[in-house]
């Protein structure tokens, strides 16, 4: 399920390629007891179809750096557990702790994902 992103060069292709495909980014913090619910959350309740979506896995204890980017690229407050919605190069929508889910996700596609 998870791709994971841990350099600059695999956040512009995710930028790239969600002109064809939306992407999603989940900010997780291995520190964080919220965190580790909410990713089980994510995990249990996936249900796209294989290929319809990617899930990028953004670890934000080695990749600080990197996520400080993503707040940069998309105009986005950091935070974590967070995800951002990627579609056309853009987050089109971003939430954090309990507004993490799927049900989420989907709603922020809209019908035509």
């Amino acid at each position: 399920m998870w791709k994971h992103l841990e350099t600059s060069d695999e956040l512009r292709d995710l930028v790239d390629q969600s002109h064809g495909k939306p992407a999603v980014i989940y900010k997780h913090s291995s520190r964080c007891g919220t965190s580790f619910f909410v990713r089980k959350r994510l995990e249990m309740d996936w249900s796209f179809e294989d290929g319809e979506i990617d899930i990028y896995f953004l670890d934000l204890i080695k990749h600080r750096d990197l996520s400080d980017e993503v707040s940069r690229i998309f105009g986005v407050r950091h935070e974590s557990p967070q995800i951002l919605v990627i579609r056309d190069g853009e987050a089109v929508f971003d939430t954090s702790h309990g507004g993490v889910s799927v049900k989420a996700i989907k709603s922020a596609l809209g019908n035509g994902h």
